[in-house]
């Protein structure tokens, strides 16, 4: 009941909704709700839909990405005929003994140098069908609406997008271009996509790394990045630079969350104040959700030269209009230049892969494209931003963080393997048991933390069989996936689980008059609904396959089965990537969240890496952080506003009054933990020998609980939050800043950028007190190993002296120190 005088319009609105279902028993209508549209959008009129659903068709709800047979396209992203390595078909054969000594993955080899395809035997090289890449992409475009699990029509109706209902047209303007026929815009991506001067990376040879440690080039970039880091941080304290050891450096780490335009525009605004103090040039690694993945993409385009500033006046020139226009959509897509850039991935992945799975994500991902990578003027596009690799140019000497983007994939166990004759219960067990799956990408890796393995980010697209490159029939691969697929998947939010759907508009549902019945009900299947995802996720090719004896035990059976990884948004793990900063060997000291979340207030994203940090026996994580406090967890708080609707108006009126009594008491004590603009907890590295769960993390109040010897990773979170500094914008309330949302204008970009920054200033200095106190610690920490050295080598020097002149190096029985 602590803060339950914050939920006072939503306790009476319970109540209401007593009396409401104490009067009519129907549910409420779909004309009733309609009326709610504007400020939820589609995901409302699914609530609604999902009453009907639960009620009349339960027996559906069950798992759909892996439980039981999938039509063909399903898991099928096979590669065009690829050669294998003893084939006669044709072979690369070297022609220059130079090769880029940049390029190669961890400790493989680097990449071979440029190749010639020379047919043996005079054999002829297999002409591919012309028709293919057309008759693909419209096939699976014009379906696309249609890729959903058999829901009905309602469901269908509430939650596919309205602009995803266009598709078919959309095809249909498009057909010329993709035609492939002689002089067409498809013939000329396929001719330049087996073209190595264009496209490098398709002769070369990538394998599978398997192993927990960074990769060489991160490892390369970590020791470059420390000298920009060192020189930052003493501007950024106002101390000689000279003055600082390397080793004292903190480690730091930025981060973004998922939300759409929310967190694209919030996230820019933020970065670009943490740039402005300086505390920008302090930090080693950017790490983003979502629409913070789209944050990272632009700032390493040339679009934006490296500055949030830019970025900023760039979004207000691009967000006035709806990603899926159709007239500037249609001209984006249909019209040189950006067409061949923003179709290149499409044509790509139908003619290297005919039998590629095409959906909602990958024309979602090319709309994307259009309105974000596109500058104003429309004509200088550039097609170095259109790989995620090509950003390495901006992180390999440090001079910038390292940018990670994220995805998920969906692990449902298959039914038939749980270890019970049962079918119900074989069912539940693979419901409690199914898991998301994280996967990072860096401009040097993509990578999978379970598979404890990972591949070349420029061999992204092609196909791998027992850890290494499957060749086509040409000889060549396949170009690496292009930039606006990735960003359709790193933002597919709409690829939710019925739960995700619904976890989005909860908090209007529950306060709303009548609804509280239909929360009670979705609520109850929420076990059923977490495991339906009605949009299929876009596909990427699994580098895992045949490689069942080389990856732990522990990766499930079905990594090995499928020919693709079926990845989304990892928002629906955890809306904030905590995870990728928390791998071992990255080292993170300090982790800055900027948290534009849906609700801050009851998303507490921070406390959902606590199972996290103990399943991988990660030290220093501050267990216990975020919002709520420990004391009144998630479940705790829908208790009390269960509670809240009593039998009676005078009961909700007496329980808020309680509530508020408590507070007060609570504030007198000095223990309130209201979460403020800017938060910090500290994490602790000290070892235990018990089983008792550790301690909870408390708020830091002083800067000395940074620098105890046992402390451990600091987290600054800075959640977007109403400030009273800037009237008129409310994440809460302010309909434009919906989750659904995909047009702003000028003057609400504006209000938005005045929050955050409004917002960051108010924790700037605390911000400040917090890097420096780590950087103390890690100071202290170092002169006391200095210190514990120079007494060792003391005393043994002195037993040297005491031996009698024995030779040095050799102790009393003769053998060497080491």
């Amino acid at each position: 009941m602590a803060r339950l005088h914050q939920h006072r319009e939503v306790g009476q609105l319970w109540w209401g909704a007593r009396r409401s279902l104490h009067t009519t028993r129907s549910p409420p209508t779909r004309s009733s709700t309609r009326t709610l549209c504007l400020r939820y959008g589609p995901p409302l009129f699914f609530a609604t839909a999902a009453t009907s659903y639960l009620t009349t068709r339960p027996t559906l709800l069950k798992p759909t990405l892996l439980d039981g047979p999938k039509p063909s396209t399903w898991y099928s992203y096979g590669g065009a005929s690829a050669r294998s390595n003893s084939t006669s078909t044709g072979k690369p054969v070297p022609t220059s003994t130079t090769s880029d000594p940049t390029e190669g993955n961890g400790d493989q080899p680097k990449p071979p140098p440029q190749t010639r395809v020379v047919n043996e035997g005079g054999g002829e090289t297999k002409v591919e069908d012309q028709r293919s890449a057309w008759e693909t992409i419209t096939k699976k475009i014009s379906e696309a609406p249609k890729s959903v699990t058999s829901l009905g029509d309602s469901i269908v109706d509430y939650v596919i997008p309205n602009w995803a209902k266009m598709l078919p047209a959309f095809a249909r303007k498009l057909q010329s271009e993709l035609s492939m026929e002689p002089g067409s815009l498809a013939e000329e991506i396929w001719y330049e996509a087996n073209d190595p001067e264009i496209n490098p990376e398709i002769i070369w040879d990538a394998s599978v790394r398997v192993s927990n440690d960074l990769c060489a080039e991160e490892k390369n970039f970590r020791n470059k990045r420390q000298a920009f880091t060192k020189r930052g941080l003493a501007r950024y304290l106002d101390i000689p630079e000279d003055m600082i050891h390397p080793d004292d450096v903190p480690i730091i780490a930025m981060c973004g969350s998922g939300g759409g335009l929310r967190a694209l525009v919030a996230g820019t605004s933020s970065y670009l104040s943490a740039h402005e103090q300086g505390l920008f040039d302090c930090v080693t690694y950017t790490a983003g959700v979502s629409g913070s993945c789209w944050l990272q993409t632009l700032y390493y385009s040339n679009i934006t030269q490296r500055s949030h500033a830019r970025l900023i006046r760039h979004l207000k020139n691009r967000l006035g209009v709806h990603i899926a226009f159709p007239p500037d959509a249609l001209e984006l897509l249909a019209s040189a230049p950006t067409n061949k850039y923003l179709l290149s991935g499409l044509v790509e992945k139908a003619k290297g892969t005919p039998d590629a799975e095409f959906g909602i994500v990958d024309i979602y991902g090319a709309l994307l494209g259009a309105r974000l990578l596109v500058p104003k003027g429309e004509l200088s596009v550039d097609d170095y931003d259109f790989k995620v690799s090509n950003q390495r140019r901006y992180t390999d000497n440090g001079s910038q963080p390292l940018p990670i983007y994220t995805a998920v994939r969906h692990e449902i166990p298959l039914t038939e393997q749980m270890d019970t004759k049962d079918p119900v219960e074989a069912q539940a067990k693979a419901r409690k048991e199914a898991w998301f799956q994280w996967f990072e990408f860096t401009p040097y890796e993509f990578w999978c933390e379970e598979l404890e393995a990972g591949i070349p980010t420029w061999a992204m697209g092609r196909k791998f069989d027992n850890g290494r490159t499957v060749w086509r029939e040409n000889g060549l691969s396949l170009p690496e996936v292009r930039v606006p697929l990735l960003m359709g998947i790193w933002g597919s939010a709409f690829c939710a689980t019925l739960s995700h759907y619904y976890k989005e508009i909860r908090p209007a549902v529950r306060g709303l008059v009548g609804f509280a019945g239909l929360d009670a009900l979705i609520s109850q299947r929420d076990e059923d609904l977490v495991k339906v995802h009605p949009i299929d996720p876009a596909a990427i090719p699994n580098f895992a396959l045949g490689m069942r004896e080389l990856l732990p035990q522990s990766v499930p059976e079905s990594i090995f089965e499928s020919k693709n990884f079926q990845l989304m948004d990892a928002g629906m793990s955890n809306n904030l990537p905590l995870y990728p900063l928390m791998r071992p060997g990255r080292n993170v000291d300090i982790l800055i969240a900027f948290d534009a979340s849906a609700d801050v207030r009851t998303d507490n994203w921070l406390k959902v890496a606590d199972g996290y940090a103990r399943q991988r026996g990660i030290k220093g994580w501050p267990v216990g952080a975020g919002w709520p406090p420990e004391d009144e967890p998630v479940e705790e708080l829908e208790q009390d506003l269960e509670q809240a609707a009593a039998k009676s108006e005078e009961q909700v009126q007496k329980k808020i009054h309680q509530a508020e009594e408590d507070d007060k008491a609570r504030q007198v004590e000095g223990k309130s933990k209201d979460l403020g603009y800017c938060n910090v907890w500290v994490g602790s590295t000290e070892e235990r020998t018990s089983t008792d769960e550790p301690p909870q993390s408390k708020l830091v109040e002083e800067d000395w609980e940074l620098m105890r010897k046992d402390a451990g990773l600091a987290v600054i979170y800075f959640p977007l939050m109403a400030n009273p500094k800037v009237p008129g914008v409310d994440p809460k309330t302010s309909d434009f800043l919906s989750t659904w949302n995909f047009v702003y204008t000028p003057e609400q970009i504006d209000s938005v950028v005045d929050l955050a920054r409004t917002n960051f200033q108010e924790g700037a200095e605390q911000t400040k007190r917090t890097v420096r106190a780590v950087y103390e610690r890690k100071k202290k920490h170092r002169l006391e190993r200095e210190q514990e050295e120079r007494e060792r080598r003391a005393r043994w020097r002195l037993r040297q002296g005491r031996s009698g002149g024995r030779r040095v190096g050799e102790s009393d029985h003769g053998d060497h120190f080491s």
